[in-house]
């Protein structure tokens, strides 16, 4: 089989596959349009956000095969199209779904904590103990939306730190040891803490949005290590105004590139989020250990073998 590599990943993935005689082509800088030109020359991809598989390049691959997501979101491929064409999707979210879990905890202790405040503060001569006091993690309950890899790995950590957690998903039975599944309207009644864990589509996009955020009984802090556009951004900083958010931990922003690389748009909103003591913001990073690199290369080598091999 012959696989075109659109992105640069850990090298493993073309050291396995070519000790499975597979033939792999890599192209890291062709633009959309090139890559159209000659995809129907692949039995299959590998990818992780640089170009968009849209029903245009799909209808093109005449020969594909499979797409293998080097990652967990699936939502730069029309996967409608790719499921009628016949073509197998294969990504690896349990490559990261542990980093991603402890960047939600350091995110949450560094906020509720005030540790990247004091810290800075103390660099610069300034000495204070009571504006820093920190809110424990201890007893509160954390409602996670989402309940797949990373759903489970966060609530596995959050259970070691004395949390309650409990979560909502669209698909039923899921409860384990470590959290316990409720309904939306229950999620937003009892927790303290919302954390997202989910892909984005259609109805996720905006679901933290004016209306969620008023229907939450209790002032609350926010995590989103999900997709940026899960979010309404004003209503965001609205609520941080307001103090009805009490802080927020953001992996990701509405105002992301599609490859996530970095921002596209610049405006009050974001400027809001960037100079606030209540928001932690990193590049979209939570997914992205030296560990996990090699997870998720191995997880999606090994379910290539498994199917073509």
């Amino acid at each position: 089989m012959k696989i075109l590599l659109l992105d640069k990943n850990h090298p493993l993935i073309t050291e396995q596959l070519l000790a499975k005689n597979f033939i792999l082509e890599e192209d890291f800088t062709s633009p959309y349009d090139e890559v159209c030109n000659k995809i129907e020359n692949y039995d299959g991809i590998i990818i992780r956000s640089r170009i968009p598989l849209d029903q245009n390049f799909l209808e093109k691959a005449k020969n594909l095969k499979f797409i293998a997501r080097v990652g967990a979101g699936m939502e730069n491929i029309d996967i409608p199209v790719a499921e009628k064409l016949g073509i197998q999707l294969i990504n690896s979210p349990e490559g990261n779904r542990d980093s991603v879990a402890e960047h939600v905890l350091g995110m949450l202790l560094l906020i509720m904590n005030r540790l990247f405040i004091a810290s800075q503060e103390v660099k610069n001569g300034i000495w204070k103990r009571e504006e820093n006091r920190g809110d424990e993690l201890l007893g509160k309950t954390v409602g996670l939306i989402g309940y797949g890899n990373m759903g489970k790995a966060t609530a596995r950590r959050l259970s070691g730190f004395g949390c309650k957690v409990i979560f909502y998903d669209i698909l039923p039975g899921l409860s384990d040891e470590f959290a316990t599944q409720v309904t939306f309207e229950e999620l937003k009644k009892s927790s303290e803490v919302i954390s997202l864990h989910i892909p984005l589509t259609s109805e996720t996009h905006d679901l933290i949005d004016e209306v969620f955020i008023g229907e939450m009984k209790n002032d609350f802090y926010f995590v989103n290590t999900a997709r940026g556009k899960n979010v309404e951004t004003k209503s965001l900083v609205n609520a941080l105004k307001s103090g009805k958010v009490k802080g927020a931990c953001l992996d990701v922003l509405e105002y992301e590139k599609s490859s996530f690389e970095h921002l596209e748009t610049e405006n009050e909103d974001l400027k809001y989020l960037l100079d606030s003591e209540n928001v932690i913001v990193t590049p979209h990073i939570a997914g992205w250990t030296h560990q996990s690199k090699e997870k998720l290369a191995q997880f999606i080598v090994d379910k290539i073998v498994a199917s073509y091999c």
